[in-house]
């Protein structure tokens, strides 16, 4: 999925979903099991946010949300 995003101009909703506030989840399977992880953009590069969690229900837990919203935040506040 991760060489699919960068060499793709556009990908699958299947794939690729925006939440909110400029940030994406990547969606993969595996072995049956549904994988998500979050990410940016950042100056149209792709920025992994690196809290990935198995999706275990249809929503996307809120709380894996604004892990991913404190970390998009992190990140901006650390740039120089």
């Amino acid at each position: 999925m991760l060489d699919m995003l960068k060499t793709q101009e556009r990908l699958n909703k299947n794939f690729v979903k925006l939440i909110r506030e400029g940030v994406y989840e990547l969606r993969a399977s595996h072995n049956g099991n549904i994988y998500r992880s979050f990410f940016i953009f950042d100056d149209g590069n792709i920025v992994m946010l690196f809290n990935g969690f198995l999706k275990k229900t249809q929503k996307t837990p809120d709380n894996e949300i604004e892990k991913a919203l404190k970390l998009k935040n992190e990140y901006y506040a650390s740039k120089p």
